[in-house]
Parts: structure tokens; sequence; C-alpha cells
């Protein structure tokens, strides 16, 4: 089983996590931001990863150093669980439609961090969560994972749908990217030899 449990602690926010990428899709999450829960709710189930969190933040002052934080253990998980990227298929894409939005992502399990991030969320929140937020979060997931990641937002006019369809087409990706490829399960896919 590809498991990995960070904890991370720092002034402003207290983290667990527990992530397995062969799981079944099973969530436990409690971040103080109902929002981001179903962000990552929905994260797990369309992965198809195992994901806890639990996490105590100054969410007096506001969400952002909740979502980065999470976002970067999240990485720092991802990373150890994926290990040495033997067999891994590395490369994926999804097309997903959420409603009018029209959500395009890409990763590849590179080694490499990069975050390519092209969407026009048109509300400034959504509830109670800043919407710029999706980005920081993003951010520290793929510069902890070192993973190269695109969103782009092809189509939408709902905050919500846009937003939603994003974690659900990065999820599926994720799960593509890092299903062990049966042709190659002794291979790293690199010329290089490494990832």
């Amino acid at each position: 089983m590809r498991t990995s449990a960070i904890k991370r602690t720092t002034a402003e926010t207290d983290i667990s996590l527990e992530l397995n990428l062969d799981g079944a899709g099973e969530s436990l999450i409690d971040t103080g931001c109902g929002f981001l829960d179903h962000m990552l709710t929905l994260l797990s189930k369309h992965s198809k990863f195992d994901l806890t969190v639990k996490c105590k933040g100054d969410t007096n002052v506001d969400y952002h150093h909740t979502v980065e934080d999470i976002g970067i253990a999240l990485g720092e998980a991802f990373k150890e669980a994926v290990g040495n990227k033997v067999g891994i298929c590395r490369y994926a894409d999804t097309v997903l439609p959420m409603d009018e939005a029209l959500i395009l992502s890409a990763v590849d399990v590179s080694g490499r961090a990069y975050l390519g991030f092209d969407m026009n969320i048109p509300t400034q929140k959504v509830g109670d969560f800043d919407s710029e937020l999706v980005e920081e979060f993003f951010l520290g997931f793929v510069r902890n994972a070192d993973i190269t990641l695109h969103i782009k937002q092809l189509d939408g006019t709902n905050s919500h749908h846009i937003i939603e369809g994003a974690f659900k087409s990065v999820a599926r990706s994720l799960r593509a990217a890092v299903k062990i490829d049966e042709e190659f399960s002794d291979d790293i896919p690199s010329t290089k030899g490494v990832l």
C-alpha cells in the first residue's frame, strides 16, 4: 500500500493528515472550513485516495493559513506515498463538466514543481471562503508533491461549480497518473531512469 502520514505544526496551524493512494475514496475531513471540507471530500472520492485531515488553524483571522498549509501537507504526503514512481502511468488529463462549468486538468508526476492556473472565478467568495485560496491550495500542493499540474477553466459562470469542477478534475487526473501501468510495472516512466 502506498501510504503516508504527515504531522505539520506551525504557529498558525496544527495538521494531521493521512493519505492512501490505493484506497477506496473514503475520507474523514475536519479543517474548520466547511467549503474546504467539501472540496477535500470530493477530491478523495474522485481520486479513490483515502484521506484523513484534521486541522486546527487560525480561522479567527481567515482561512488562508489553513488552506495553504493543508495543501502543503497533502503535497508532502503525496510525494512520500508515490515513492520512487516505479510503474506509474505518470501523465494524465481530465476534462470535467460540472453543470455549466468545464475544467481541464493535466498532471505530470515529474519530480518538477509547476502550477499552471488559468481560472476566472467570478466572485471573491463562495460562502465565507475566499475564491483566491483555490490557487493557494494548489500552489502548496504542487510545490511539495513535486508535480507539474495545469488547471484550465474552459467554461463556467458559477463560482461553486468552477471550483468544484477543478477539484474533481484534478482528483481524476491524479488517480490516473499514479495508477500502476501493468505493461511497465517494473519501469521508471522516464528515459533518465529516475523521476
